[in-house]
């Protein structure tokens, strides 16, 4: 539908430039202490850890460890960003997609401040409970909060549009697709398991979205 027009997409271009070179600087200076202080500085730690920072609720979005995380983020951002960019303006994108990465940052922060304050008030609680709780205080880093909230952009702009998945090869309408991810994530959080994702900040980026996107719609700025 959208591959024959002509996209500018400069907000979504220059963003897959900012991740990329904050991966290269990670690579290439990994054994000379740069790349620690960028992890530890630029993260997004626990709010009462020490390394802990305001600022790194924007520089998470921008930091990647595994190249394979850095692409299929970016390539989530190029695929459904440049369409939504195209078609919302590249102020109001860029608006949108800070606001769903910094909320998927904020919605992290605060799970984990609540799971630090339950921890502190247990004296004994279940292996199990530890393990749920300790996937909310880990530093995140990564896109991934900000694609999810162009995902659901994407799915309720486009509900009809069919979306080709990798894993397996089918086709879905995008709004099945965006209803499945956000239903995997969500048990995905309940799940006594540490996966590593912070399946909380992705829940987090498509709440901001739809938010935001309701606030456009209801003051008539945007239609769909």
């Amino acid at each position: 539908m959208f591959s024959g027009q002509r996209m500018t997409s400069p907000v979504v271009i220059n963003i897959i430039i900012a991740n990329v070179v904050a991966w290269l600087a990670i690579f290439l200076w990994r054994d000379s202490g740069i790349s620690d202080q960028m992890l530890t500085y630029g993260a997004l730690n626990w709010v009462e850890a020490p390394d802990f920072r305001v600022y790194q609720v924007f520089t998470y979005m921008f930091l990647h460890v595994d190249l394979w995380h850095l692409f299929f983020n970016m390539w989530a951002l190029w695929m459904f960003g440049r369409i939504l960019e195209y078609e919302i303006g590249s102020r109001r994108f860029f608006i949108y997609y800070m606001t769903c990465g910094i909320g998927a940052g904020v919605i992290q922060l605060l799970a984990g401040w609540a799971a630090g304050q339950y921890l502190m008030s247990e004296p004994i609680i279940s292996k199990d409970a530890v393990t749920v709780i300790s996937g909310f205080i880990y530093p995140t880093i990564g896109a991934s909060g900000a694609v999810f909230g162009l995902l659901l952009a994407f799915g309720l702009m486009h509900p009809n549009n069919r979306i080709m998945l990798l894993i397996p090869p089918i086709p879905m309408k995008a709004k099945w697709f965006v209803l499945v991810y956000g239903l995997l994530e969500f048990f995905l959080v309940l799940l006594p398991m540490q996966t590593g994702i912070a399946h909380l900040a992705h829940l987090g980026g498509m709440l901001w979205g739809f938010l935001l996107l309701w606030w456009w719609k209801r003051k008539r700025e945007i239609y769909y």
